[in-house]
């Protein structure tokens, strides 16, 4: 039975799981917001929220001892100049783990660990690039470079020779599958 045995292990050395640990804590503390596992996440909580107790005391003890667990001054300061006053009103919970599905390639379970005080982060969707010939064609770009080249072809070919390319654009491309061509 695991009657009191409450520290998640990460199947890690207790020196390498507080590096992680603080690692984890000090990412969160510099980007407001880390994509990690959900035990990874619910590990880093404790010691997250610990952290941030230890700001709103602001004392040099506090500091010193936020010092040896996270081992980054920046962090630190950060920590105590900027998180910790906005949750001076709070009382705990200033962590807030937001689950995110599994992961494509080995289907962990992953999540969002961030500030509960923080502003709202708006992710912008990735611009999607043209992959085709015909998708290339109808972004306003290609319209715009085309559109002269066009114009310059057709005053150059006679009529015999619009006919062959209509006929050409007609007859269906032959397409690779699996490194052959189909007939």
């Amino acid at each position: 039975m695991r009657h009191q045995k409450k520290t998640i292990k990460l199947g890690r050395k207790s020196e390498h799981r507080n590096a992680l640990l603080a690692n984890q804590v000090c990412s969160l503390i510099e980007h407001e917001r880390i994509k990690t596992t959900l035990a990874k996440a619910k590990a880093v909580r404790p010691l997250a929220e610990r952290m941030v107790t230890l700001g709103k005391n602001g004392s040099l003890h506090a500091r010193r001892t936020a010092l040896a667990v996270l081992r980054q001054k920046n962090a630190v300061k950060k920590l105590f100049d900027n998180i910790a006053p906005r949750s001076s009103e709070r009382n705990g919970g200033y962590t807030r783990i937001v689950k995110l599905g599994q992961r494509r390639s080995d289907s962990a379970h992953v999540a969002f660990l961030e500030w509960v005080d923080a502003a709202p982060v708006e992710e912008k969707p990735a611009e999607k690039t043209p992959k085709s010939k015909k998708e290339k064609e109808t972004t306003p770009k290609a319209e715009a470079q085309s559109a002269p080249k066009e114009e310059t072809k057709v005053e150059a070919k006679p009529a015999a020779e619009e006919k062959k390319a209509t006929t050409e654009e007609a007859k269906p491309k032959k397409r690779k599958w699996f490194g052959r061509k189909s007939e």
